[in-house]
């Protein structure tokens, strides 16, 4: 980090103006020096993102690949009148507000004036008699300019600040827009697994009331006792009692739906996902090295380091003077009837210059604490950097585990209903009991349950993934074409 021992360039004045910077030091100029920042930022090599190709870039409307109509309908419309958005939104109208008044901070100013009063003069002051010791009116009506010269780049800095904060406000709202979709796209792979279930349960009440018919039978023929009998009829309010919690977590998941799709509660109690026809979306093996550009989280923390490190050129700039070109032009008289007369003109031009000599240590103590904000700033980068490649390591092995599942579980369902079908068999002709054909009932039920579990986690993690690998954010195309400013994570 740059010692800031003196009071600034010489290069950007002529030499009164370096004669006036070396007498002000010499008188004891307030310095920066020994304050800098300790935080560095993380490369992608450093936590694990190989410089290998990159993967095909997301849609910005990544959802669209599952081929659900009602899923793109439900994410649109949270796009739309979600107020969580709305939100994040108006932080970048604030932001740009901010970027505006800095950017004003540049040019020149120009204030008008009219001011009236009536007054006593006193008879011991400046004015001399007969006006002394009287009571009068004064007039004023003046132009005034200012333009303070930007010698040591405070205003552009503050500027940079300000355009800083401002592309962090926006890649928020990116942000916040591709976890929005996530959410809606999660919650409803959710209730499609909860209809996947009742639909188990269903089966699975119907299977109970057959077997239960089929042991009355053979009650009544002799060949079980009415333990088999209280048994079979206590699996039926069993299964109804699934049926009917699954029921309820439907029904608050779309509450959840619609509640982030900003309907009313009972908007949504028609609908019914079926993941069965869900396509399922390839995405890549293994993290693109492209991935820091994708994801809007990561810009947004970026441009937060850019924007705290010209808060720390800022806060520097305060130690050196500050020059200031003053104007004024107008009329000005004692009595208000005089003040459009011949006479009553005033004008008069100069320059002001101010440099902080001692101040108890308020500067070097604002230095400081914008360093400690610039460290802050670069360990959220790191942290949110470590976060979003662990994320999406995360996601692409649970992808690749659920694929090797799903296969393991398909053959042990084809094997588990295969050993229903014979328990039922046998029981039916007497050469089995009921527990038997319980234990094997109690295996394909579980079975199928895993198995619209682990369909409903595959799409599950595919929508993580998709979100981790940024969503369909590109931030080239959200820069502004007229933004230069270099990033300070890059330069760091």
């Amino acid at each position: 980090m740059h010692r800031d021992t003196s009071c600034g360039p010489a290069r950007h004045g002529g030499p009164a103006l370096v004669a006036l910077c070396a007498a002000l030091a010499l008188a004891g100029c307030v310095s920066s020096a020994g304050i800098a920042p300790q935080a560095q930022t993380m490369s992608a090599a450093a936590v694990g993102v190989a410089p290998t190709a990159a993967a095909t870039p997301l849609s910005d409307a990544w959802w669209r690949a599952f081929e659900e109509p009602q899923l793109d309908a439900l994410v649109a419309a949270a796009l739309v009148a979600n107020p969580n958005l709305a939100l994040a939104r108006s932080r970048i109208e604030r932001a740009s507000a901010a970027a505006d008044a800095a950017r004003a901070n540049e040019g020149p100013r120009v204030d008008g004036a009219l001011d009236v009063a009536r007054q006593r003069y006193t008879e011991n002051g400046l004015v001399p008699p007969p006006i002394a010791g009287s009571v009068g009116n004064t007039g004023l009506l003046q132009l005034s300019g200012s333009w303070e010269l930007d010698f040591f780049g405070k205003n552009a800095a503050a500027l940079a600040s300000a355009l800083g904060s401002q592309r962090a406000a926006e890649a928020e709202v990116q942000a916040a827009r591709v976890l929005l979709a996530a959410n809606v796209a999660r919650i409803y792979f959710q209730l499609g697994r909860l209809f996947e279930q009742r639909a188990v349960a269903e089966r699975a009440l119907a299977q109970r009331e057959e077997i239960l018919a089929l042991i009355r039978q053979r009650v009544e023929a002799g060949l079980d006792t009415n333990v088999e009998l209280r048994q079979g009829e206590a699996s039926v309010p069993e299964t109804q009692q699934q049926i009917e919690a699954l029921d309820e977590q439907i029904a608050l998941t779309r509450h959840a739906l619609a509640a982030l799709t900003a309907q009313p509660s009972d908007a949504l109690d028609t609908l019914h996902p079926r993941l069965r026809t869900v396509r399922a979306v390839p995405l890549p093996e293994a993290i693109p090295a492209d991935l820091l550009g994708r994801r809007a989280d990561l810009e947004a923390a970026r441009q937060r380091v850019e924007a705290a490190t010209q808060d720390v050129a800022y806060s520097k700039t305060l130690l050196y003077p500050s020059i200031n070109l003053v104007a004024f032009a107008g009329l000005s008289s004692l009595g208000v009837n005089r003040l459009i007369n011949a006479g009553s003109e005033q004008y008069g031009a100069g320059a002001a210059i101010r440099l902080p000599i001692f101040d108890a240590g308020r500067l070097r103590a604002n230095v400081r604490g914008k360093t400690a904000d610039l460290d802050a700033a670069v360990d959220s980068y790191n942290a949110a950097l470590i976060d979003a490649v662990r994320d999406a390591a995360d996601q692409i092995a649970s992808l690749q585990s659920i694929a090797r599942q799903r296969a393991r579980q398909a053959d042990a369902q084809g094997r588990s209903e295969q050993a229903y079908d014979l328990a039922l068999q046998r029981f039916r002709a007497g050469l089995g009991t009921y527990l038997t054909v319980l234990s094997a009932e109690i295996n394909v039920l579980n079975q199928r349950r895993l198995g619209a579990d682990l369909k409903a986690r595959e799409l599950d993690s595919q929508v993580a993934l998709a979100r981790a690998l940024g969503g369909g954010y590109d931030a080239r195309a959200q820069a502004e074409p007229q933004d230069h400013t270099k990033s300070a994570v890059a330069a760091r």
